[in-house]
């Protein structure tokens, strides 16, 4: 019987590119865990580099806007002492008329080594990896709705850092779950690393009617969905997603499912409050909130840098 191999991973198993949290084996998820530990020090020192990606060429094709995300994946590679390249897509071949795939072609002329990919298309990353030369490694900073992989290792890295140990908590994902690929990447990661409740909680408008089938308890009450959580983790309305008018008003939405200091407190009382960026203060999260004790949304961009850091050296390190 023929058993189709996962891409991401080449005949030893190894990590070659990182196109999806699904499918990963936990020793890989935790490998990845362990080593942006290592890196966290890096920033602590006077010289923040390491010469693991020393000759390297990273290539930043963000054919959709994140400045956030585009900004450290440069760290990261910086710091890895790689040569990185931003490719300004508005002005690039593809916006003239040149293929996807003639693109990476061209690109793969000039000694790439790694192409970090946002896509608005799911599964883009996908398409390069499989036509890409066999040298070079395919990094997902986000795919259409499908997944956003180093967005949700560096919130397993968040909570492990916090947390320690993922097989007692309770993790509740609040808001726009129906067109969040970090949901979907966290729910992936957070079932792979063996957390026994995972809660999905917002307006049955936003939120995927298959989400049973992977395990996740869905939520329509607020209340409900976060009373007891040790984790919580707030996405905002995308509201350049949505075909159409999903809810009544912003207003009306942070009412009922915004997050204020008011229900967090029915949460317990060291749970920590998430966000993977950008926040929308007094749509999704109260300022009181972000800003507060609870909050660790300014670590875990100081965290995505390591675990991104952790991420190219792995591959790079892998054949295919």
């Amino acid at each position: 019987m023929f058993v189709r191999r996962n891409p991401q991973l080449n005949r030893n198993d190894e990590l070659i590119h990182l196109l999806s949290i699904e499918g990963l084996p936990a020793s890989i998820v935790h490998h990845i865990l362990d080593t942006a530990g290592t890196f966290l020090s890096v920033n602590d020192r006077e010289v923040k580099k390491v010469p693991l990606l020393r000759g390297k060429s990273v290539f930043n094709l963000f054919f959709e806007n994140s400045t956030r995300t585009r900004t450290t994946f440069e760290i990261a590679a910086k710091r890895l002492s790689a040569d990185v390249i931003n490719l300004d897509i508005a002005r690039s071949s593809t916006a003239k008329g040149e293929s996807l795939l003639d693109t990476i072609a061209n690109l793969s002329a000039m000694h790439a080594d790694m192409f970090v990919v946002r896509h608005s298309e799911s599964g883009a990353p996908y398409l390069i990896a499989r036509h890409c030369a066999p040298h070079v490694h395919v990094v997902n900073a986000g795919d259409g709705g499908h997944s956003h992989p180093t967005q949700g290792l560096l919130d397993m890295y968040t909570i492990r850092h916090y947390k320690r140990d993922f097989h007692e908590l309770t993790v509740a994902i609040v808001g726009d779950i129906v067109h969040s690929r970090v949901a979907r990447s966290d729910i992936h990661a957070l079932t792979t690393l063996g957390v026994p409740e995972i809660r999905a909680v917002g307006p049955k408008t936003l939120v995927p009617g298959d989400l049973k089938e992977m395990g996740v308890r869905v939520c329509h009450d607020m209340a409900e969905g976060i009373r007891g959580a040790d984790v919580i983790i707030m996405l905002r309305l995308q509201n350049e997603r949505m075909g159409g008018a999903m809810l009544p008003s912003a207003g009306e939405f942070f009412k009922t499912f915004g997050l204020t200091a008011e229900k967090l407190a029915l949460a317990r009382p060291d749970a920590i409050v998430m966000h993977p960026g950008p926040i929308n203060r007094g749509v999704e999260i109260d300022s009181s909130v972000a800003d507060g004790k609870q909050s660790v949304i300014l670590p875990q961009v100081t965290f995505g840098i390591a675990v991104r850091m952790a991420v190219m050296s792995i591959i790079a390190g892998n054949s295919a």
